[in-house]
């Protein structure tokens, strides 16, 4: 069985990818969810990282990962709930198939699974006398919406809401809190008009990649005493 053991839901690439190889120890086991074979796979297995793959698009998934987790797990310190998708409304999809992939992806999966883990969380403050964590990606859009991206927008306006909730369902044994970025990194795919009119909505205009987003969690992991609240990394862009 694992002890105190961090999970990071949609580990395989980006944040994902950088929190594993950055949060894993002997003392600090990882366990990864991914939905796709990607080549990084290969190197966080040779780290010694555990990766499970998980279809979070029904509730029979998010159901399996949460009995593997009980069958291999004795507690866990922390989980990373950053597994996310990023539909826009269109023509071809109806827009209630949109909504329903974004709350499922970006609140019934949260939702359930911290519930479902809230035993072993506990568990890990008994052994240890510290809070363990659960940690919400959500994002910059929460407060301000998106018109090209609503049901996105509102799933993870409604995973912040959760955040509230379980925070004061979990203290003081487990702290809550959410990290809502902006723009961290770019895809290899975006062009350069695109990057240059992108950077300059934030006050800093730059894209501090992934390790911006990986201080975050380390910092909330860290912290005795936060809880119930959201961490903007978005470069002044409220202000902008």
């Amino acid at each position: 069985m694992i002890d105190h053991a961090i999970i990071i839901t949609g580990g395989s690439q980006r944040l994902g990818l950088a929190l594993a190889k950055a949060l894993h120890s002997k003392l600090t086991p990882v366990i990864i969810t991914y939905r796709t074979e990607r080549a990084s796979l290969v190197e966080l297995k040779n780290l010694g990282i555990t990766c499970v793959q998980a279809d979070f698009s029904s509730d029979e998934g998010i159901a399996a990962f949460s009995q593997y987790v009980k069958n291999h797990c004795s507690s866990l310190s922390a989980i990373v709930h950053n597994a996310s998708d990023w539909l826009a409304e269109n023509t071809e999809t109806p827009p209630s198939l949109i909504m329903k992939a974004m709350m499922q992806i970006h609140v019934q999966t949260p939702y359930q699974l911290n519930l479902a883990f809230q035993p072993l969380l506990e568990r890990f403050h008994q052994e240890t006398n510290r809070a363990a964590n659960v940690i919400h990606l959500t994002d910059y859009v929460v407060d301000k919406g998106s018109k090209k991206h609503i049901a996105y927008a509102a799933s993870k306006a409604a995973l912040a809401n959760l955040t509230l909730s379980f925070s004061a369902l979990l203290a003081p044994k487990v702290k809550v809190n959410s990290i809502a970025p902006s723009l961290l990194m770019f895809n290899i795919d975006d062009s350069d008009s695109y990057k240059e009119k992108t950077l300059k909505k934030s006050l800093m205009q730059i894209a501090p990649g992934e390790m911006e987003g990986v201080e975050a969690v380390q910092y909330l992991l860290k912290s005795r005493y936060i809880t119930g609240h959201t961490l903007h990394l978005d470069g002044g862009r409220h202000l902008a």
